[in-house]
């Protein structure tokens, strides 16, 4: 059990925060066992010239990867030159002690600092560049769910809906990872973060026991980084909001940012923020910016409205159903 022991500083300093590279760190994992990540695997089939050598040796069987290559987020947006920039401010020393507290030993596919660095770098342009607005809208959107989750129902209510391996018992946050070796960390003033991810399969937690509390966890709607259909609004509801908003409105199954709408849907984003502005106003979606997009989420009655309005066609075309 990994334990975080919050002072009252720390209760009001739980942060989230987006992290480019912890993102290349986990999706590592994938590419060293991609039978396990069958949402992922449009996009492994795609990847291309890297230097797999060194990118499979970064990660144990488990998916462990060195604490480096996954830093506490300093800001709610961190960018991936930033990242790569401090990454290669740390010195090789401190490179190795990582390496050995997870392996044992220096690999040596990973002796060659330079070539680590260059390995990572050349990887993110090749295959997570393309695709990482989709990836951060679809982060940026967990983030703003989540938000609401702890205002509407509290700290222990947003954790637990997570996972079902966190619990929150004032002022301790336990994590349950099978293998991790128990340890309890005092916040110290440091608070928690939180970093949603495509790729996480459960939660992970930092190797250092020394490190300040840091939970990555799987974000909602990571099964649809790779999507490239679109949804069909209900014929009822588009009878009554025309089938451009009521495919909106269906596509928002899973909150969304405008600019990953248009891009599902193939409507302009001026047009699509016209759109949502007036779903929004009917009381059919719910708005919150985050950083630099203004994610978009069904109310309770935009929900009703689609489910309502797909029974209804179902009905209307099942010859056996008792009218």
């Amino acid at each position: 059990m990994i334990e975080f022991v919050l002072g009252e500083s720390d209760l009001v300093d739980v942060r989230f925060a987006v992290s480019p590279l912890s993102e290349l760190t986990l999706s590592l994992r994938v590419l060293k066992d991609p039978a396990k990540y069958p949402l992922h695997l449009p996009w492994v089939r795609g990847i291309r010239a890297v230097d797999a050598e060194v990118l499979l040796a970064l990660s144990t069987t488990r998916g462990w990867t060195p604490d480096f290559l996954s830093p506490r987020p300093l800001t709610p947006f961190t960018r991936i030159d930033d990242e790569f920039a401090a990454l290669r401010e740390i010195p090789a020393r401190t490179m190795r002690r990582h390496y050995r507290a997870l392996f044992g030993d220096v690999p040596d596919a990973l002796r060659d600092r330079g070539r680590v660095l260059d390995a990572l770098e050349h990887y993110w342009h090749a295959a997570l560049a393309p695709r990482w607005e989709r990836m951060r809208a679809v982060l940026e959107a967990d983030i703003a769910h989540r938000g609401r989750d702890m205002a509407q129902h509290g700290l222990a209510a947003m954790l637990s809906g997570i996972s079902d391996r966190i619990t929150f018992s004032a002022p301790v946050v336990q994590v349950r990872i099978a293998g991790a070796q128990p340890r309890r960390v005092e916040a110290r003033g440091q608070g928690l973060t939180l970093v949603p991810s495509v790729f996480a399969r459960r939660t992970a937690v930092p190797v250092d026991p020394g490190a300040p509390p840091l939970l990555i966890y799987s974000a909602r709607g990571a099964g649809t980084v790779w999507e490239k259909g679109r949804s069909r609004g209900p014929a009822a509801l588009a009878g009554v909001l025309g089938q451009v908003r009521a495919d909106l409105l269906a596509e928002l199954a899973q909150p969304r940012s405008s600019t990953d709408i248009a891009r599902l849907t193939g409507v302009t984003t001026s047009a699509v923020n016209q759109h949502l502005r007036a779903l929004r106003d009917a009381g059919l979606l719910a708005s919150q910016r985050h950083g630099r997009s203004v994610v978009y989420a069904r109310t309770d009655l935009g929900d009703a409205l689609v489910s309502h309005s797909a029974e209804q066609g179902s009905d209307a075309t099942n010859p056996s159903f008792a009218r």
